[in-house]
């Protein structure tokens, strides 16, 4: 008989993933850090989300494994987070993870003392010792052994690391931008652009779209045509890869490889929001139509797939079906010929590096990287269209990956402002309606009793406090819906949330805004969001949503907040501009308006 743990009655798609699991999870809260100090165990938390590939392996291998379960379940009070649902946690302890091993990653995995202060961490453990790699329930067993012979040292050590992680990643260093950060900026992409694949790295490869703004924005204020260059070469790149879905459209997380062939084949809703605005803005700039065909068809994705029937978005979706990565994206050369047939089938292998022998893992992910996209004729894209829609129906018959139905605040304020941006640049007036109900949607359901914004819906409840990014990104997506569509009522919230904004989240002493509000759980630290990553930042996009505010407004008291805000940590930014670029774009805007 299969018994269920503290999970089944948890909202997270990702918890709920767990609830079968014989490790006796309890979910973060009250009840398991009682429990902890009670029996004086350790707590082991494990972090993840819904659509991560490693944490389904370590699921399959460890999690559901009842010798590791008993394990777990003898040594520490075990629990699950969804780093979506609280990203203070996943904020926090991925902060120490930086800080004791210089990297990071899902699963994180932590073991704490009963008060949550780590003392050993690490991502994807396998079951026992393999490939160089400790097992978890070795690890277990060397960490019960120090904590029954050695507690008041952990302890001791705990706290140590702690004072440590605050004074290295609290403490910010302020300072006031100069025009001199631009050129500085714009080199330092120059210094690491790969100029024959596009993209700032090698692998793996990631689209980071603030890179690309970035180069837009200098280009067009400037008149530098290096800079437009690096940003076109990586758009026409990115978009030819693997790293988009040529059948479905959208673009996957990100590409294994330095010329976008093979991507991890996760979506995710705010690489598709940020990515829409960048190949917008480049459409604006350029007046390229494949930027705007790009536009086209991650929107068009986003309206199929990712939305739901109440208007709001949903989160994302998993790289595997069936237990496979990529599984439902990829094709056999059989396959393909047989959908297409021989007069589709030749020509769409030419033009799509569909082979007998594959490109991944002896199967095909199809791509443009080899074809030079002004040379083919309208005729020619239209039989290769033609094909894609018939792969399409194919491929929709097929076990579809897992869909992450989390309805969250952040990542829908980003969605709102990127299709209402486009639809403004685009003169697509179905883009700005389809922000307009999804705003309707955040602002009538995830808003409580006493006016208080929230971060979560899943199956017609709204909780959690609202963090800092929930607040920045929504105040975005407002204020460019507003300029899109005129109605005062989105000015009226966007500056009702800043506000509020303002109220539950600054350090008065320190400056800039924390990561949670003061309405929050209070955890073992109060970080503040300043690095721009693959999600933009809570504190760059505050001040790019104040900077909005008061271009729209007049307000001064707008503009001074964002500056307060940015010199704050201007040192920060000043030593290091690519690592908060958002806030370089913002203050470049505010420059130019």
């Amino acid at each position: 008989m299969m018994t269920m743990n503290r999970l089944v009655n948890e909202k997270s798609p990702y918890l709920l993933q767990h609830k079968d699991n014989p490790v006796a999870w309890y979910p973060w809260g009250e009840q398991a850090l009682k429990e902890a100090k009670i029996q004086n165990k350790p707590l082991f938390i494990s972090i993840g989300y819904s659509t991560c590939h490693w944490c389904h392996v370590m699921n399959r291998e460890s999690f559901k494994d009842e010798e590791v379960a008993q394990v777990l379940n003898e040594y520490f009070i075990p629990i699950k987070v969804d780093r979506e649902e609280r990203p203070d946690l996943d904020k926090i302890y991925m902060t120490f993870s930086e800080a004791m091993t210089g990297s990071g990653g899902w699963p994180l995995n932590i073991f704490a003392t009963p008060e949550g202060k780590p003392f050993f961490l690490g991502t994807y453990y396998p079951k026992r010792n393999k490939n160089r790699i400790t097992g978890i329930i070795e690890i277990s067993k060397k960490i019960n052994k120090l904590w029954e012979e050695e507690e008041g040292h952990v302890l001791q050590e705990a706290n140590r690391i702690l004072e440590a992680v605050e004074e290295m990643f609290t403490t910010y260093e302020e300072g006031t931008m100069d025009e001199n950060i631009f050129e500085e900026a714009r080199n330092s992409l120059e210094g690491i652009f790969d100029e024959k694949h596009g993209g700032f790295s090698s692998r793996p490869k990631f689209p980071m779209p603030q890179y690309i703004w970035f180069l837009l924005d200098y280009a067009k204020r400037h008149d530098d045509k290096g800079a437009l260059e690096m940003a076109q070469i990586t758009l026409e790149k990115m978009y030819k890869g693997g790293i988009f879905d040529h059948i479905g459209h959208g673009f996957y997380r990100y590409s294994v490889d330095s010329k976008w062939l093979i991507p991890h084949f996760e979506k995710m809703l705010y690489d598709n929001a940020l990515l829409g605005i960048v190949y917008a803005r480049a459409y604006e700039i350029t007046g390229r139509a494949l930027y705007k065909e790009v536009v086209q068809k991650i929107f068009s994705f986003v309206n199929r797939d990712m939305s739901s029937k109440e208007g709001g978005f949903y989160s994302a979706l998993d790289a595997e079906s069936e237990g496979i990565e990529g599984r439902f994206y990829v094709f056999t050369y059989d396959e393909v010929m047989d959908v297409l047939g021989q007069e589709l089938g030749p020509l769409y292998c030419k033009y799509y590096d569909i082979g007998e022998k594959g490109n991944f893992e002896g199967y095909n992910n199809p791509n443009l990287i080899s074809v030079d996209l002004d040379s083919l004729e309208d005729s020619l894209k239209s039989r290769l269209e033609e094909a894609n829609e018939l792969l399409f129906e194919y491929r929709e018959k097929r076990i579809r990956p897992h869909r992450d139905e989390k309805i969250l605040c952040s990542w829908n304020g980003l969605m709102i402002g990127s299709l209402a941006y486009a639809g403004r640049l685009l003169k697509n007036d179905s883009y700005i309606q389809r922000a307009k109900e999804a705003a309707n949607f955040i602002l009538s359901n995830l808003v409580d009793e006493d006016g208080e914004l929230l971060s979560t819906y899943i199956g017609g409840e709204a909780y959690n406090f609202a963090f800092l990014e929930d607040y920045s990104f929504l105040i975005f997506g407002l204020m460019e819906l507003y300029s899109s569509c005129g109605e005062i009522e989105y000015l009226k919230s966007g500056k009702e949330l800043a506000q509020n904004m303002v109220d539950h989240f600054s350090d008065q002493d320190g400056g800039g805004l924390y990561f949670y509000s003061d309405l929050s759980e209070k955890l073992i630290m109060r970080p503040k969001d300043l690095y721009d990553g693959a999600i933009p930042s809570g504190n760059s996009m505050a001040i790019m949503g104040l900077y909005q505010l008061y271009r729209v407004t007049g307000e001064e008291n707008y503009r001074k907040t964002a500056r307060d805000i940015a010199y704050s940590f201007g040192g920060d930014i000043k030593g290091s501009p690519l690592s908060h670029l958002y806030t370089v774009i913002a203050h470049n805007e505010s420059l130019t308006h």
